[in-house]
C-alpha cells in the first residue's frame, strides 16, 4: 500500500470550549502568558483561556482545525497563547436559503460545512452548541465516523471532555 493514512480531524470552536462564559455566579480563573498575542488587549476574555489546552490538544491523535467565527484570528490571538502552531481554519460560506431552512429545523449553521470539509475523514466536532439534531443529521448524511461533542460553555473543556475525545480517537487507530 502506498501513501499515508490521513489523521482524524478535530473541529474546535473557541467561545465555550476554550473561553468559558455564561456562568451566572461563577468567577473564572485567568491566566497570563509570557507574550501578549495580537488582539489580547481588545478581548479581555482571552485571559480565561487556560494555556494547558495547547499541550492537551496537541497530544490528541488528530489534526486540530479551527471551526470558529474567530477564523484566522484564532491563529493570531489564541494559538500563540496556548502554544499551538498555525492550524487549518474552516472558512464559513455566506448564508444560503438552505442554511436558513436548516436553522428553522434546528440544525446548526456549521454542520453542513464541517461535513463537507471532513470529506469522509473521521472527525470530532467540539462546540458548546452541538445538539441531537446535528448528531442525527450527521449520522444520516455522513459516511465516515463522527463524534459531535458538546462542551458546557460555563466550564469550557474539562478533563472529562479530553478523556472522551482521547477514547474516541484511540478507537479509530
Amino acid at each position: 500500500m502506498t501513501g499515508s493514512v490521513q489523521r482524524s480531524l478535530l473541529f474546535l470552536d473557541v467561545d465555550g470550549p476554550l473561553i468559558p462564559f455564561g456562568g451566572v455566579s461563577e468567577s473564572y480563573p485567568t491566566w497570563t502568558t509570557g507574550s501578549v498575542p495580537l488582539g489580547a488587549d481588545t478581548n479581555p476574555l482571552l485571559t480565561r483561556i487556560n494555556p494547558e489546552h495547547g499541550p492537551r490538544l496537541a497530544a490528541l491523535q488528530c489534526e486540530v482545525v479551527w471551526a470558529t467565527t474567530w477564523m484566522a484570528d484564532a491563529n493570531e490571538c489564541i494559538a500563540p497563547r496556548i502554544g499551538l502552531p498555525q492550524l487549518p481554519v474552516v472558512i464559513w460560506p455566506d448564508p444560503s436559503d438552505i442554511d436558513d431552512q436548516d436553522v428553522l429545523n434546528g440544525l446548526h449553521w456549521k454542520t453542513r460545512t464541517l461535513v463537507e470539509w471532513a470529506a469522509g475523514r473521521p472527525f470530532a466536532w467540539v462546540d458548546d452548541e452541538v445538539t441531537d439534531t446535528d448528531r442525527a443529521w450527521v449520522a444520516a448524511h455522513y459516511p465516515g465516523r463522527a463524534l459531535l461533542h458538546r462542551v458546557d460553555p460555563r466550564r469550557g473543556l474539562t478533563d472529562s471532555d479530553y478523556a472522551a475525545l482521547d477514547s474516541w480517537l484511540r478507537q479509530l487507530v
